[in-house]
């Protein structure tokens, strides 16, 4: 018969197992942490693959970079792709300047007009400017330089003692005008109640070298516009502002006074502070293109009829 064993080897033999069973459970929580801590640090450096820059290896396997899978293309190949594109090019005043000819092929030349001249003061460098700005020079001028359109100009009945140079300093216009618009070849006496139409001349000129452009402006309004042909200026043109200081009309190298016969004939310079600077007239195929700032005769006999002693004038 087997004796049972004693109480103090049942103790000994349970204080051995306790701690094996302890330290098997302690093992199992490290793995267990191991494996949370590698999970998480993988997610990481795969996010850090998709949204920064990739990694390569085993995530480039488990995930293509977003730009491989945009069209299958490199990085560097789509951005290249992208360069080479041909993006359209967004011109604001083209479909500004269809309204406006459609209007004018409906007639409606007004409503035109204001279409045409917003290309020019709100979309200046759009391809359509400068044939609006054209468009619209042309409808002032005929407008500016016929008596057809009295805006803009007055009616002034002669009285005893009036003269034309008094007639011209009180409206601020020139004798050159005044015959202009009176259909007049030379001047001729002038009688007590006659009626003389006269347009005060304050217009001012706008000059960009650059652009190879002279502007006629009234206030903000713009008039018209006309080619520089050629610049030649010393010292330099600077921009800023200046003034009209004479104008002059010579014929076979004789100067021509504005009352003479022969005035239309005679070629225009407007003199220009600072001194020596002038606008003057060549035709385009002169092989040696006068000094100053230089626009066609026919453009320059316009000028001439819009423009005074003492009118501003602005380069820019």
């Amino acid at each position: 018969m087997k004796s049972m064993p004693s109480t103090s080897s049942v103790e000994a033999s349970c204080k051995v197992r306790v701690p094996v069973a302890m330290s098997f459970w302690t093992l199992i929580k490290l793995l267990a942490a191991l494996g949370v801590l590698t999970v998480m640090a993988f997610t990481g450096m795969l996010a850090y693959h998709v949204v920064v820059t990739p990694l390569g290896g085993v995530f480039e396997k488990v995930i293509p970079y977003p730009a491989k899978v945009v069209g299958q293309q490199p990085e560097a190949e789509f951005a290249k792709m992208l360069d080479s594109a041909e993006l359209p090019i967004i011109d604001p005043g083209e479909k500004v300047f269809q309204k406006a000819h459609e209007l004018l092929a409906l007639g409606e030349i007004p409503e035109a007009r204001e279409k045409l001249t917003a290309i020019i003061s709100v979309f200046p460098t759009s391809s359509t400017a400068p044939t609006a700005r054209r468009i619209v020079g042309e409808m002032n001028l005929d407008e500016v330089l016929s008596t057809a359109h009295m805006d803009g100009k007055q009616t002034h009945i002669v009285k005893r003692g009036n003269s034309y140079f008094g007639i011209a300093a009180q409206y601020h216009t020139t004798l050159d005008c005044i015959m202009h618009l009176n259909g007049m070849l030379e001047l001729k006496g002038i009688q007590p109640g006659e009626e003389l139409v006269v347009m005060p001349l304050d217009f001012s000129l706008l000059i960009e070298p650059q652009r190879k452009a002279l502007s006629v402006w009234s206030g903000g309004r713009f008039i018209c516009e006309y080619p520089v042909l050629h610049i030649s200026s010393t010292p330099k043109l600077k921009s800023g502002k200046t003034k009209i200081t004479s104008k002059l009309a010579e014929l076979d190298g004789r100067q021509v006074p504005v009352q003479s016969k022969d005035y239309r004939a005679a070629n225009k310079t407007l003199q220009i502070a600072p001194q020596g600077l002038q606008i003057r007239a060549a035709d385009e195929g002169d092989k040696l293109a006068p000094h100053g700032i230089v626009l066609r005769p026919q453009d320059m006999e316009e000028l001439s009829l819009l423009t005074r002693a003492g009118n501003e004038v602005e380069i820019r």
